[in-house]
């Protein structure tokens, strides 16, 4: 199987254009490709592959530590640094952008951080797994809607964007600056700005766009809004019935025959390359969680799937995440599903913003991530379950997920061993068993060894015997209590007025409830061994 080459620092900026990107200083059309985008953190030292595109968010365009950071960045052969626009080009920064050859680039102000990197994040994924060959599409690659968008403006003479359903922009020609401030708006937020969809809504735009297979026209006067000087004409992307987005040129003079001819053509060329994005995506995504599958199995298959998934010979930490059941109602399985793939590519975004060459994928329900270990010095565990807790916080309730972290292991062994640690974490926190929503077998291990004993016990069809049997036998037909008050006392480590508490139940009413135990259950309280003896008959042949 071969890869797509992934995008570099030229086709970023063509594609990109000046609305989010300017050069600053540099040969930003050096070839070669980007390996990856790492975001600079000045109080924690970054991993830098060699050809890493460095995101300077927080750094100084115009202070003094600008041109010994180019300096470093060349030391680790990085292609680029983005910093905010306006950039002080001093003397000392030109010089250091010489030494290092590492491009300047500024980001406009507008822009924001998570823009830039989902659009860049999304160019460099074109040569993740799944492709097996340089496909085209109408003369263009296959999926790459910045080039459709491209060579449909330059069909039509005038800027484009290409939206979902949701008004979310997917793509954007360049010379946007042509348009006006309403499109350079879109551009920078990748939205329709809410002000302008109600209004379209209200104007019923998007009813006539969906409704009818021909180009629908916006005017300045009839939308009335200040930001917009250049007429709007769209037209929906559509493939058999589905609607699959829509495109949109900033153009004026008359819609005539041979502009509506090349709308048309153009909305069928977006909706092919839309439908082989979707297609590739879900091929990619089956093929990255058969890899991590393959892997996590430890067959005859896991090495060639760690050299394809590119973590050969790397030492990896596994994290298995899930979602906690619902306590109000279970939901419908194929909810279930797509909050499941939620999680996943959530997880995945977050941890790849800080370990790039991660994977990720769901197998048998779980949520796997393979997490090379990218820093030599501290506890490979321990940062994994920082970036996890992050992650959990982050979400917060609309997920409810759960993060398991295992030790470190570069062999197929210490892999499988890994994965089969995190599960038995899961386990204890999907079943509610602790409050912990990040753990390690360390946080869990007593409770998940109880869970196992359970596992073993149901499995021989041991039942309680001895003092708790009396006691379940004596309560069925008497309705007493007497479990169990004995279970709050030993939970209460003998402490009467807690226990009691527990119960909602008088502490003198425990006490004699107590004194039945002994005579009933033939069970000395005072024996620590018997009292264990109990304890574990309660926990494992008898939970309730």
């Amino acid at each position: 199987m071969s890869q797509r080459p992934r995008a570099g620092l030229g086709r970023v900026l063509d594609d990109l254009g000046t609305t989010l990107l300017e050069p600053v200083a540099g040969d930003a059309g050096r070839p070669g490709e980007i390996s990856g985008l790492v975001i600079f953190d000045p109080l924690d030292e970054p991993v830098l592959p060699p050809r890493s595109l460095v995101l300077g968010v927080g750094v100084d365009p115009a202070g003094g530590t600008l041109a010994g950071l180019l300096r470093s960045l060349g030391d680790h052969e990085a292609v680029g640094l983005v910093v905010r626009a306006p950039v002080a080009l001093t003397a000392e920064v030109r010089d250091a952008v010489q030494a290092s050859g590492v491009a300047l680039i500024g980001l406009r102000r507008g822009a924001t951080w998570a823009q830039l990197t989902a659009l860049i994040r999304a160019m460099l994924a074109e040569g993740d797994i799944g492709v097996t060959e340089h496909e085209s599409l109408g003369g263009l690659p296959s999926g790459d809607l910045f080039a459709v968008a491209n060579a449909v403006a330059a069909l039509l003479d005038a800027p484009i964007t290409i939206e979902d359903r949701n008004s979310r922009v997917l793509a954007f020609s360049g010379r946007q600056e042509e348009a006006d401030p309403s499109r350079v708006e879109t551009v920078i937020g990748r939205q329709v700005p809410e002000r302008y969809a109600t209004r379209l809504t209200e104007l019923g735009v998007f009813r006539d766009l969906y409704r009818y297979q021909r180009p629908v026209v916006v005017t300045p006067e009839a939308l009335g809004y200040e930001g917009m000087t250049v007429q709007r004409v769209a037209i929906a992307v559509r493939a058999g019935d589905e609607i699959l987005g829509s495109i949109w040129a900033a153009m004026d003079g008359e819609l005539d025959a041979e502009r509506t001819g090349a709308l048309l053509d153009a909305s069928k060329l977006v909706a092919l390359h839309l439908l082989r994005i979707r297609a590739g995506a879900d091929v990619q995504r089956r093929l990255r969680t058969d890899l991590i599958g393959t892997v996590l199995e430890g067959g005859a298959g896991a090495r060639d799937a760690l050299v394809r998934l590119g973590l050969a010979g790397r030492r990896l930490v596994i994290v298995s995440a899930g979602l906690l059941a619902d306590d109000d109602h279970i939901r419908a399985d194929q909810s279930r599903a797509a909050d499941l793939e939620r999680l996943a590519d959530a997880l995945s975004v977050h941890l790849s913003a800080t370990v790039p060459s991660s994977a990720m994928g769901t197998v048998g329900g779980t949520v796997y991530g393979l997490l090379p270990v990218v820093v030599p010095t501290g506890s490979p565990e321990q940062r994994a379950v920082r970036l996890a807790s992050d992650f959990v916080d982050r979400v917060g309730g609309g997920l409810r997920a759960i993060v398991a972290v295992a030790p470190a292991g570069s062999e197929i062994s210490g892999i499988v061993r890994g994965k089969a640690q995190a599960d038995r974490v899961l386990r204890v926190m999907r079943e509610g068993h602790t409050t912990l929503r990040v753990a390690r077998l360390d946080d869990v291990q007593t409770l998940a060894l109880i869970l196992e004993l359970r596992d073993l016990a149901a499995a021989r069809d041991e039942r309680p015997g001895g003092a708790i049997a009396r006691l379940m036998e004596y309560d069925e037909r008497n309705n007493a209590g007497l479990v169990e008050s004995l279970e709050a006392w030993l939970d209460a480590h003998g402490d009467v007025a807690k226990a009691a508490g527990a119960l909602f139940i008088h502490a003198n009413t425990l006490r004699y409830r107590l004194r039945r135990v002994t005579e009933v259950g033939e069970i000395d309280l005072d024996d620590p061994e018997q009292r264990f003896a109990a304890m574990l008959h309660l926990r494992i042949l008898a939970p309730r």
